[in-house]
């Protein structure tokens, strides 16, 4: 079983608990005007690689990941455009007793037959689902990242009536998603969610422009600047006021 992978990170720190071997997978279906990985966008390119090599490739960091609390982290791109892949390495880890964990923004998530079969066998071998919620108000939203957010929700909340553990995580980037009446609708959607284990509020930056102006684009958010602590520590504050 092959992924098409754009790159891995052996030594992540901030994709889920301990140290973290992080697969950026390729291909999503959001155009968030924040995305730090925009080279990722396209579907079906990157890296061919297969479950094998990339097993036996982790095995040798095991010591370190073990020794602290960690495990596997697939992010992208959107790791669930892959999930026979994912069903498949996931259950190679399962073997060797490695904590899993899908950092994903539910872009892709549907009612359809087939993704409903592996979505539900994939879920049995993940410990940890990092839930990207990009923004509660559909429109702004849809603004955003070029999608509407209803399946996202579905999705959040197909994992609460599962009982999946999930960070919930927001980027808070000025003037976009850091409205007060939007953050406290959020709050209220995550405090109706009985499986949020943390939430991270994850200030906006600006590492990824020289990607897009690498692929010829235009940077929609070249004039905002990171969000200050103390805005940062508010948004915290009302996310996590409704967790149970």
């Amino acid at each position: 079983m092959n992924g098409n992978i754009h790159s891995i990170e052996t030594f992540g720190t901030v994709d889920g608990p301990g140290i973290r071997y992080v697969i950026f997978t390729q291909g999503c279906l959001l155009r968030c005007q924040f995305c730090h990985n925009a080279d990722t966008w396209e579907i079906g390119i990157g890296k061919q690689m297969s479950v094998s090599e990339i097993i036996d490739d982790l095995k040798s960091y095991l010591p370190f990941i073990e020794s602290s609390g960690g495990g596997i982290t697939v992010s992208g791109g959107e790791p669930l455009l892959q999930l026979p892949f994912l069903i498949e390495l996931f259950k190679e880890c399962k073997k060797l007793g490695i904590h899993t964990t899908i950092d994903s923004s539910g872009g892709c998530y549907s009612h359809a037959e087939l993704f409903q079969k592996n979505l539900k066998e994939l879920l049995q071998y993940t410990d940890l689902i990092l839930l990207d919620l990009k923004h509660i108000d559909r429109k702004k939203h849809k603004n955003l990242t070029g999608m509407a957010n209803d399946h996202i929700l579905e999705f959040a909340k197909y994992l609460s009536d599962n009982h999946v553990p999930v960070w919930i995580r927001h980027v808070l980037v000025p003037s976009v998603t850091d409205d007060e009446e939007d953050l406290k609708a959020l709050s209220e959607f995550i405090g109706t969610l009985n499986n949020v284990q943390k939430v991270e509020v994850l200030p906006y930056h600006q590492l990824g422009v020289y990607k897009w102006e690498a692929l010829g684009m235009e940077y929609p958010l070249k004039n905002i600047e990171p969000p200050s602590e103390e805005k940062t520590a508010f948004a915290q504050r009302i996310l996590t006021e409704k967790l149970s």
